[in-house]
């Protein structure tokens, strides 16, 4: 260590050799030989004691530190990325690292990010060649799966706070090929948005906050908005029961959403309504019910600045036009606009349910609604 001190590193490194061999089960030894063997720019010598070292424990932070700087100095970049990415992760199990140590991990970082810029320059670059001809469902996945391999996009799974049905991709929008009827919808959202229109200019009793939570709950992230109309709703359906007020005064939407192969389960679908957004307002993260829905929506009133995320994937509304979500993928919605927005909320089929799985799902909660009473 005096040695190390005074800058002499062929004494620093003879002295630190000694003493690792003279003891090879103590772990700081070897720290100490590939530190004098940095010093004296023996590249050969620090990596195997650094190797020895991890030998000892895989879960060293120095010694891993020292090990991805190495690496980076080496130029041997994809395994530098590696070693960078295990050095962040036990990074995070030591929150009171002294701030030297703070700056070595941003200089990796910064490292990091080059390279991972840099590659996914060269990636996107070659895919762009097998771009054309792709369709949507081919052009969100090879989208999807290159954000994943680049560390750009988490994977994101189905939590159902209900039923859940297996083997069901957990896609987070739908392709809009799996609903033909979508033309349907939007040659109506003219209409739609009329009757929206005339509703909300007097209300009565039929808007209402869409989070109502029950008595005594405890705080949680729905807490803001509940008994809020910053987030309301006006159903024309709710749980399969239509809703006769509002019906009456929007006849051209209930005439469209009948005509829609909606998902129908007596007392739980569909569900049809019009979301109502307030200016400034969020809709946190979360997850829904089940995944054998799809949830539509159809935008009717979008000002700039509102915006919807599925899991990894962020959409902007477009006025007139639908598209259809797994809801039970963690998703959120904001309005930072100074104006409302409203969508119009709809339940139908997972588009990747057969007929008879349908089927088989509305029997099971016929018979459970039987059994239970």
């Amino acid at each position: 260590m005096a040695a190390l001190r005074a800058g002499d590193a062929p004494a620093a490194i003879l002295a630190a050799h000694e003493a690792a061999h003279a003891d090879p089960g103590a772990l700081s030894l070897w720290i100490n030989l590939a530190l004098a063997c940095r010093l004296g720019g023996d590249a050969a010598g620090e990596r195997a004691a650094l190797e020895r070292a991890l030998d000892l424990d895989r879960l060293d932070f120095t010694a891993q530190l020292r090990m991805a700087q190495l690496l980076q100095r080496e130029g041997e970049e994809t395994k530098a990325l590696v070693a960078w990415d295990g050095v962040r992760q036990l990074a995070q199990h030591f929150p009171g690292l002294p701030e030297p140590v703070r700056a070595e991990l941003a200089v990796g970082e910064a490292y990091c990010e080059a390279l991972r810029a840099r590659l996914a320059a060269a990636a996107r670059a070659s895919l762009a060649a097998v771009q054309d001809g792709l369709d949507e469902t081919e052009r969100r996945r090879i989208g999807a799966f290159t954000g994943i391999a680049l560390g750009e996009r988490r994977i994101y799974h189905n939590e159902c706070a209900g039923l859940h049905y297996p083997f069901l991709p957990a896609d987070e929008f739908f392709d809009a090929g799996h609903f033909p009827w979508f033309a349907a919808l939007e040659a109506g959202a003219s209409a739609i948005r009329a009757e929206l229109e005339a509703l909300l200019a007097e209300p009565g009793e039929v808007i209402r906050p869409y989070v109502r939570m029950e008595p005594g709950s405890p705080e949680n992230k729905w807490t803001p908005l509940d008994g809020s109309l910053d987030w309301s709703a006006c159903f024309l359906w709710e749980y399969g029961v239509p809703n006769a007020a509002v019906i009456e005064r929007c006849p051209e939407t209930a005439r469209i959403l009948e005509s829609l192969p909606l998902a129908r389960i007596p007392g739980r679908a569909p569900n049809a309504f019009f979301s109502v957004l307030r200016p400034r307002s969020h809709i946190p993260a979360h997850t829904g019910v089940t995944n054998t829905r799809a949830i539509i929506h159809l935008a009717l009133d979008v000002p700039p600045g509102c915006g919807f995320r599925v899991g990894g994937e962020t959409r902007e509304w477009v006025e007139g036009k639908a598209f259809a979500f797994d809801d039970t993928i963690e998703h959120e919605a904001w309005n930072t606009s100074d104006a409302r927005r409203a969508v119009l909320i709809i339940d139908a089929w997972n588009p990747h349910l057969s007929e008879r799985e349908r089927a088989a799902i509305t029997a099971y909660f016929a018979a459970s609604d039987t059994a239970l009473g």
